[in-house]
């Protein structure tokens, strides 16, 4: 059998994910259902929206499936009945057992990193933050304890001094949908040598647990290099963030999304330089975050001269 006479279900909910799924449309891999999110509400009017899995499989006209719960029998009554041979997870939740054992040749996850490092929510953001050279994609085999499961394959990309999250996320997408295919094949054709994890010799294992908002707080009293690194791996979403308190005591939150690096010495952490026309620094524990682009709260996002040439004052600004 070849992958492209394999029955397969495709498993995923965000952007990241369609890319997987449009290789396999769009070179004839037999998809006979999507499990996507349920619709959720959102924006001001509160519609319910379609996950972008969704979207692109129902414009494809392939079967779509949005359970609520993955261990519900009606649920898994009909996922048995597309009598899958494959499952294919990208970006999506926790699966049961009874889930995962389900096809003869199992279910495989894209994972973006190079497991075992950085298992976990946010592997990319870790990635960037913590300073890696480079990460990748992998697929593994599901098995009970999550991202543990046999390594099938991986490709490695490098990680560049200006890229950002959102750069990262783009180049894996594309890399990761490669991949994809490439699991698919061998795992239909029985050529492929699962890696068991624990089999990998690594100093010390990186996790990458799911950001929250107090993880994405700048703390100036860092090195210029981290703060620079937390930014790049924070942007542009969820994004680092800053909190400025004016001569009056009212603060404002701001939103960094890049920033250069100028090294100095002597600096008192979290001063804030600017010529309130062109360019705004605020320093670090060794260097200046010299910052390009921003997001005061309430405001778009926009470059830093357009946002000084809108706000007078900046000087009189310090970081709380």
């Amino acid at each position: 059998m070849t992958g492209k006479d394999s029955r397969i279900v495709f498993m995923g909910t965000p952007d990241f994910a369609v890319t997987s799924l449009a290789a396999l449309v769009e070179n004839d891999y037999h998809i006979v259902g999507v499990i996507t999110a349920p619709d959720k509400p959102a924006g001001r009017g509160r519609k319910l929206q379609e996950s972008a899995v969704k979207k692109y499989a129902s414009e494809k006209g392939l079967r779509v499936l949005q359970p609520e719960k993955l261990k519900n029998p009606a649920f898994i009554e009909e996922l048995e009945s597309l009598k899958a041979d494959l499952q294919v997870v990208v970006a999506f939740r926790m699966l049961p057992e009874i889930v995962w054992r389900m096809p003869r040749l199992g279910t495989f996850n894209l994972h973006g990193s190079l497991l075992p490092q950085y298992r976990g929510a946010a592997p990319l953001n870790w990635a960037v933050i913590n300073g890696e050279k480079e990460t990748g994609v992998t697929t593994f085999l599901l098995s009970h304890e999550i991202d543990t499961g046999a390594i099938l394959f991986h490709k490695k990309t490098p990680i560049h001094a200006n890229d950002t999250v959102g750069d990262i996320h783009d180049r894996l997408m594309v890399i990761g949908a490669q991949l994809v295919v490439k699991t698919v094949d061998a795992l239909a054709e029985g050529d492929y040598t699962p890696l068991e994890q624990d089999e990998i010799q690594t100093a010390e294992l990186k996790p990458a647990p799911k950001i929250f908002k107090d993880d994405c707080r700048i703390d100036w009293s860092n090195s210029g290099e981290q703060i620079r690194n937390l930014i790049r791996g924070l942007s542009p979403y969820p994004a680092a963030w800053t909190e400025l308190q004016d001569d009056k005591g009212q603060s404002l939150a701001l939103k960094i999304f890049f920033a250069e690096l100028e090294e100095a010495a002597n600096l008192v952490p979290g001063t804030i330089e600017s010529d309130e026309k062109t360019y705004l620094k605020i320093a670090a524990a060794d260097a200046w975050l010299n910052i390009t682009d921003l997001q005061l709260s309430g405001k778009k996002r926009m470059k830093t001269e357009d946002f000084l040439r809108g706000y007078h004052g900046i000087n009189k600004l310090e970081t709380k």
